[in-house]
């Protein structure tokens, strides 16, 4: 990324949680949410990470969001609860929606948790990590405001719906699968579209249905799925899932959280822990994790490919190398970082630990 300034991973994290407690998040809850935008960032996925502040912000000011949510757990079977988010931020129903399923799956083995009246939660990622350091295997699904039109349709409908999943590894490490049925993330064409960049060929129509490569008519038209047919097919099942399943908004009735200030999201959300080591010890699972990663490795590569990588595996170490060298931010996420500072009476310095 050219034109970039690099700060310390520790020093966003600052920043941040003293923006969110600043706009009335309690502390624990600004730590949570802090760490979810600047893992984003780590790991690469900048679509997610603190250029988001200023839309969560802009809805906490709206008080659209609840900053105290009462978070209600029903119990729904042996294996299965559904979580009230009460409209809280997202980041904090999801770590709680995760926390419950690797609960209840430590006595089930394999669990499931649908979750109703929840925010926009983050990179889905972040979920996976925290069952991962559990050790279980997960899986997680949300649905979000219209963005892509079912196949053969040219009108936002279904969300990003983003399919996302974890299995912990043995010494050569997890897999870690996080990717949107769309042909890229949503907020990769909000990226480019605060930017006046262009986009590539194929990946969204404008508004009146042709196809576009303006960042900023893609974000405001619809983007298109992945494998064409098959991606809007997954994408209707992550909405059945998410939406239809758990009680939440679904069908195209969950609000922008960009541009919609009418009122809350209603996001749902899916998950699923499950125990490694249901058919055979976990010694074992591992091994065998580790034989399939290193076979995958040692493939024969295609023209023009140097390298195998597993999924996660670009992510983790992009990670590895940003909290030593420092996160690249562009001068507009820089400038919005600023002005939310300013907003909520927090001194901000362009100090880095990467001059």
């Amino acid at each position: 990324m050219s034109d970039t300034t690099l700060f310390d991973a520790l020093f966003l994290h600052k920043l941040v949680k003293n923006i969110f407690q600043a706009n009335g998040i309690p502390a624990e809850d600004a730590d949570v949410i802090a760490e979810g935008l600047v893992s984003a960032d780590l790991r690469g996925v900048y679509s997610h990470g603190v250029v988001r502040v200023p839309m969560y912000c802009e809805r906490l000011r709206h008080n659209l969001v609840n900053r105290e949510p009462d978070i209600k757990v029903r119990q729904t079977s042996s294996a299965s609860k559904h979580i009230d988010g009460d409209h809280g931020m997202g980041f904090i129903v999801g770590r709680k929606a995760m926390s419950e399923a690797v609960e209840l799956a430590q006595t089930t083995g394999v669990s499931l948790v649908g979750v109703s009246k929840s925010e926009h939660f983050g990179m889905s990622a972040i979920y996976l990590l925290q069952a991962l350091e559990a050790g279980f295997i997960s899986f997680v699904y949300t649905n979000s405001s219209p963005a892509m039109p079912v196949w053969g349709g040219r009108t936002k409908f279904l969300g990003a719906s983003p399919f996302a999943a974890a299995a912990p590894g043995g010494d050569l490490g997890p897999f870690v699968l996080d990717m949107a049925c769309t042909v890229t993330a949503r907020g990769k064409l909000k990226y480019a579209a605060q930017r006046g960049e262009a986009i590539a060929p194929g990946l969204a129509l404008d508004i009146d249905g042709h196809p576009t490569t303006d960042g900023e008519k893609a974000f405001h038209g619809v983007i298109l799925p992945f494998g064409g047919m098959k991606g809007a097919g997954l994408a209707m099942l992550m909405e059945i899932l998410s939406g239809v399943m758990t009680g939440a908004a679904f069908a195209g009735d969950v609000k922008n959280p960009h541009t919609d200030l009418s009122g809350a999201q209603n996001v749902g959300h899916f998950f699923m822990a499950i125990k490694p080591d249901l058919f055979m010890p976990l010694a074992e699972y591992k091994n065998r994790m580790d034989t399939f990663i290193a076979r995958s490795k040692v493939s024969q590569k295609a023209k023009g490919v140097t390298e195998i990588l597993i999924p996660g595996e670009p992510e983790a170490r992009a990670e590895a190398e940003r909290k030593k060298n420092g996160i690249p931010l562009t001068p507009d996420v820089v400038k919005a970082l600023r002005t939310e500072a300013e907003i909520a009476g927090i001194e901000f310095s362009m100090k880095s630990s990467f001059p």
